[in-house]
């Protein structure tokens, strides 16, 4: 049994992560919700850091874990990530290695307002979370660039979170960051120029010591528009003395690692470029969570654009000279760390197996995995997940008027999972009062995108591929290819190539001889996010309602 169901099932103490204590809480398997309890870890066949020679490589995670953050209690490392306008949101991963890694919950189940992410919000939603520990409580503070900044906690990162609450409402407002110091709650913030007007510019504030409100209008404490330019996602730490902001400036693609520091909270604050890409083939190497072990090593964990893939995870050491942190290695002698692509894993006092987030499901009891996300806010009509059944049913929602699947909201998708990948899944149509115009397939989902999918027209069944380019401005589907099938059961299959995410369809009848469908489609990301594979049934808007696609599973392999 691994590691962290060992954890859950007897019982474990955390300690309070923080750079200057610690303190205890107790968690027991019997309040935790929503957690499924495996004899072993899931382990990808496509993207594995560990090599399993007490070294790892970068990537960490090949796959769209955008802004992380990371904290550690104990000998367990949690991270959160940005989820966008995808439900549900704000994804808990657990490790115990910081290489190792398995989605375990989710603190989000829906977007509020519930009414506007009913329907695809793209590039808006869940930005750049923070996750704490504080007096037995998880808290997770993130900004919704339309709204403000949200905050939910709980006592158990495995269970069921609070409802979010809105803790200082405003538009623009990003980033945020709490620190709990003393007698005194603070919060540190960054700007979205599209909606504030103005960026590059942090911003502290007073809290309630609960976290639930803001108090002040609070005090720019950095102006980063002389040379740090889009300086945002501050995450605020305090260590020997000092209050540091580590920030990513510069830009997502092509930006920087940026350090500061100060004895007062509100500065002035010296600064230090701590990590770039230099010599290296890793752009903008920055925005994460810097992180100690139980052995006093410390970690920085961020992300690298990797443009369609989304934005991958990357783990690179820190290493402390005259109280500022170098992140990675000086390889050019300018005493600015770049990002290594191969360590020896962190000290964490022991040993733990290979794990990696769920990519292929069976759809257990009829409901998709922790893997998967919805493109809005879901609805319980969307499908069945009925106990007992051991595939996924998929209603075939109507596209009501809609020119292509752009605005369509009961896609499930999830990330992409590594630079070259297989993924296949087997469908069947159930056609209700033998309407015509119904869809199930296998898609990947973009500002353009592709499919392949079975279909139902003049009693028979067909499987067809279909291109969408430029999805985001309303063009419509364009059929390439379609061929009549022998019954409304299909195997679909998707090959996925570097460096573009090309993406080759086929189908077969019979699980073992697949015939090429279509053309070549090269994968377009979505606003903020990677592009997302996945499934998806629909109907066209003028026909009778009714019909679903079972999905007996879903695999993701290496391309043969």
């Amino acid at each position: 049994m691994n590691k962290v169901n060992s954890l859950l099932l007897m019982g474990f103490c955390g300690l309070l992560w923080s750079f200057e204590g610690v303190s205890q809480q107790e968690m027991s398997k019997e309040n935790i919700a929503g957690f499924e309890f495996n004899d072993q870890p899931y382990v990808s066949n496509v993207w594995v850091s560990d090599q399993g020679d007490g070294t790892f490589t970068n990537p960490v995670l090949y796959a769209d874990y955008s802004d992380p953050d990371v904290i550690r209690i104990g000998d367990d490392y949690f991270m959160t990530v940005s989820s966008f306008n995808c439900t549900p949101g704000l994804p808990i991963l657990h490790s115990n290695d910081l290489v190792n890694w398995q989605i375990v919950n989710y603190a989000l189940d829906k977007q509020i307002p519930e009414e506007v992410f009913a329907v695809p919000q793209h590039s808006k939603g869940v930005w750049a979370p923070t996750i704490r520990y504080h007096e037995d409580m998880y808290y997770i503070y993130w900004g919704d660039p339309d709204f403000g900044v949200y905050m939910v906690k709980t006592d158990d990162p495995y269970g069921k979170w609070s409802e979010p609450l809105l803790v200082l409402e405003g538009k623009g407002i990003i980033d945020p960051s709490p620190l709990w110091d003393g007698d005194q709650a603070y919060l540190v913030h960054a700007w979205a120029g599209s909606r504030a007007g103005v960026n590059s510019l942090l911003t502290i504030r007073k809290m309630n010591w609960e976290g639930t409100m803001v108090l002040d209008e609070g005090k720019h404490v950095f102006d980063g528009h002389e040379k740090h330019h889009t300086v945002e996602g501050p995450k605020l730490y305090k260590k020997d003395g000092y209050y540091y902001m580590c920030a990513p400036a510069g830009g997502v693609e092509q930006g920087w690692q940026l350090v500061l520091r100060s004895k007062n909270i509100y500065g002035p604050y010296e600064e230090k470029i701590v990590m770039e890409q230099g010599s290296t083939d890793i752009n903008g190497p920055h925005q994460g969570a810097w992180v100690d072990t139980q052995k006093g090593e410390s970690w920085f964990v961020h992300f690298q654009d990797q443009g369609v893939y989304g934005r991958v995870l990357h783990l690179n050491q820190i290493n402390w000279a005259e109280g500022w942190p170098l992140m990675g290695k000086d390889l050019d002698g300018n005493g600015i760390g770049e990002p290594l692509k191969k360590y020896t894993k962190p000290n964490v006092g022991g040993s733990y197996p290979m794990a990696t987030p769920q990519e292929s499901d069976d759809f257990e009891n009829g409901s998709p995995g922790l893997q998967w996300q919805w493109y809005a806010n879901p609805s319980v009509k969307w499908s069945a997940q009925i106990p007992g059944t051991d595939y996924l049913r998929l209603f075939a929602m109507s596209k009501k008027d809609l020119p292509n699947l752009w605005d369509q909201p009961n896609l499930l998708m999830q990330k992409l999972p590594a630079p070259d990948f297989s993924a296949i899944t087997k469908v069947k149509l159930g056609i209700e009062w033998d309407t015509p115009g119904k869809i199930a397939g296998l898609i990947m989902m973009g500002q353009s995108y592709g499919y392949v999918g079975i279909i139902y027209e003049d009693g028979d069944y067909y499987v067809r591929q279909v291109t969408c380019a430029d999805a985001i401005d309303g063009s419509p589907e364009k059929v390439v290819e379609e061929f009549k099938l022998n019954s409304n059961e299909v195997f679909l299959k998707m090959e996925v190539s570097a460096p573009l995410a090309t993406c080759y369809y086929s189908y077969s009848e019979d699980g073992e001889n697949y015939k090429p469908i279509g053309e070549a489609f090269e994968a377009k990301k979505d606003l903020w996010i990677s592009a997302k594979m996945g499934l998806f049934c629909v109907s066209e808007s003028d026909v009778r309602m009714g019909s679903y696609a079972d999905f007996d599973w879903f695999r993701v392999n290496p391309i043969q």
